[in-house]
């Protein structure tokens, strides 16, 4: 950003009335504007339903492990004691301060298991994640409006637990986007509506390199979840078209997608490039990324967010080894506002916490500086600035770089 328009934007933003504090000390955009709550994974099936008060049969089919109970041993032996049949938002635990202080107007998360007590063992995956439909206090705990689910976890339990999940899910006021009855459920939006603020649509899709088997596919006679063949030209070109047709004037759009691999930080050039038609070609206002199991690099591409991926928010990897340099049991909590006329990102909050008994906490200091500076140095490469304030919260840099 060169002198004069940094100064041009430090003059709006001191003269703006409808900016304010809040209790961090920022200044946050009021009025014409729409703060989300976002994060990556929230995968509260097996460990993690065991120690709610209604968990599901234990057992499992994975190679390795046939009783869910060994997932909250794994994490005892790690961190210490974890108590059972906790109440439905011990999960949460810091995050739900954080949720309250913010009072985002919607909150959105990609929903990685099955909500069911029935269904069979889908037959070929190693992994099955079921959560008892009894513990669904756990999600409306946290206040969800709104769950992703094109991932490669819900339909782990067959056609019946997808079912179920979406029963379930909308039962409890839960809007789903991403899975659904047939091909055109499954790509429908989610239409959340923000009194007062206007409405959202929330689009889920998900890619096979994310590990969604392409006999997960609904089609016109078949339930199933929103899977893209690709990341061509021509499927962003599908999905401007599905846009616009349920797009009305003023309403804002964000596509969450489930796609990559669980490790690295490298951001292929094909979600990179795909990512930047659906802003420049399809009216995305804002990318929601996830799958890895670390949260990457965050891209500000004409003023619009784009998060490549998330990071895990809740799972139950608690005292499991390997790829410890990724530091897989820090997540992130994302904040972004975004401009109600125009879907520009205004500005963006990231909370850094970390599971210890299957329970999100406040990271340490020194947590926060070393997810800091990764995020700062994986951002800097996608021409993004990343920022940790004196509070302990990473920031989009406002003045930083804004590519156009």
């Amino acid at each position: 950003m060169n002198r004069r328009r940094f100064l041009e934007t430090a003059l709006m933003l001191a003269t703006t009335p409808n900016a304010s504090a809040d209790p961090t000390g920022r200044r946050r955009p009021q009025g014409a504007a729409l703060t989300l709550f976002l994060c990556g994974d929230v995968m509260t099936g097996r460990g993690i339903d065991q120690i709610l008060p209604h968990p599901d049969d234990p057992r499992l089919y994975e190679p390795w492990v046939s009783d869910a109970g060994t997932y909250v041993r794994l994490a005892e032996a790690a961190n210490g004691p974890i108590p059972r049949r906790v109440d439905p938002a011990y999960i949460w635990g810091d995050a739900l301060e954080i949720l309250k202080v913010a009072a985002p107007d919607a909150r959105i998360v990609n929903l990685e298991t099955a909500v069911t007590r029935g269904g069979t063992a889908w037959e070929g995956k190693d992994i099955h994640y079921r959560m008892h439909p009894d513990n669904i206090a756990c999600l409306t705990a946290a206040g969800l409006d709104c769950a992703a689910l094109a991932n490669n976890h819900v339909l782990d339990w067959g056609l019946a637990g997808l079912d179920e999940t979406l029963h379930t899910l909308h039962r409890a006021g839960i809007r789903t986007a991403g899975a659904g009855r047939d091909r055109d459920a499954a790509q429908a939006p989610a239409v959340l509506d923000v009194p007062g603020q206007g409405r959202l649509l929330v689009f889920s899709f998900g890619l096979g390199d994310s590990g969604i088997p392409a006999e997960w596919c609904a089609t016109p006679q078949r339930p199933g979840v929103a899977r893209l063949e690709d990341l061509s030209a021509h499927t962003a070109q599908q999905m401007a078209g599905r846009i616009a047709r349920v797009k009305r004037p003023r309403d804002l759009v964000l596509l969450s997608v489930h796609w990559g691999g669980n490790w690295g930080y490298r951001v292929p050039l094909e979600h990179r490039r795909f990512a930047h038609a659906l802003v420049e070609e399809a009216g995305v206002d804002l990318v929601h990324g996830h799958s890895s199991h670390h949260p990457k690099g965050i891209e500000v591409w004409k003023g619009k967010l784009i998060l490549y991926g998330c990071g895990d928010f809740l799972n139950d990897y608690e005292g499991i080894e390997g790829y410890e340099e990724f530091r897989g049991d820090l997540s992130l909590l994302y904040l972004p506002t975004l401009d109600l006329r125009s879907g520009r990102l205004l500005a963006l909050d990231m909370h850094p916490l970390q599971i210890r008994r299957l329970r999100l906490n406040r990271a340490t200091p020194r947590d926060v500086r070393w997810m800091g500076e990764v995020l700062a140095r994986e951002s800097a490469a996608l021409d993004t600035e990343i920022r940790l304030d004196a509070d302990g919260c990473l920031r989009w840099a406002r003045f930083g770089t804004d590519s156009a």
